[in-house]
């Protein structure tokens, strides 16, 4: 880093030896949300009957999904101390850094709460448009579809989260996901 650098735009010292990631295990830490945008477009437009309408809400579905990763590169990772570098397991952090400059790391928890909900309804939306579908006519593929959304949703992509990328972030405890999860319960 050169002299002129401001204060926030440097990675601390306790953060300098930080893991870097390489394209494969970027795309590997990248599955789980992917398959559920994958699965979630599949299911809505089986849902619909593969109709015009189906293939219409199957395609903004993954535009939105689209949206929503660089909606979140480009609201929130400028606050993270992995901005700029290599050291993001789903590699938002290098084109974060190509995006936006990066700002202070303090206001990452602030920035969380304000716009992941932006990306909350991508969890929900195949489940509430293909649920009462399966009811009003039942079918096999969409119910498979829908149980294996929700089990990389709910469980495979919370748990590679948690298990993996949330595990060595040194923002972790600041951030109000895991930082309630990471702190010992007071007695």
């Amino acid at each position: 880093m050169n002299s002129t650098t401001s204060d926030h735009n440097r990675v601390p010292n306790e953060y300098q030896s930080m893991r870097e990631y390489s394209g494969g295990q970027t795309m590997v830490n990248n599955l789980p949300y992917t398959a559920m945008i994958v699965l979630g477009t599949i299911a809505l437009i089986v849902a619909l009957d593969k109709s015009t309408w189906g293939w219409i809400t199957g395609t903004l579905y993954l535009i939105y999904g689209i949206v929503g990763v660089f909606w979140i590169i480009i609201f929130l990772c400028p606050y993270c101390v992995y901005c700029g570098t290599r050291s993001c397991p789903c590699g938002y952090g290098t084109i974060a850094g190509k995006l936006r400059e990066k700002q202070p790391g303090k206001r990452f928890g602030e920035k969380f709460k304000k716009h992941i909900p932006v990306i909350v309804p991508l969890w929900v939306i195949p489940i509430l448009a293909g649920a009462p579908l399966i009811v009003h006519s039942f079918s096999w593929l969409l119910l498979v579809l829908l149980v294996v959304f929700g089990i990389d949703a709910f469980v495979i992509l919370p748990l590679f989260s948690t298990k993996h990328g949330c595990k060595q972030c040194p923002q972790r405890d600041s951030c109000p996901w895991m930082g309630r999860k990471s702190k010992p319960a007071s007695t």
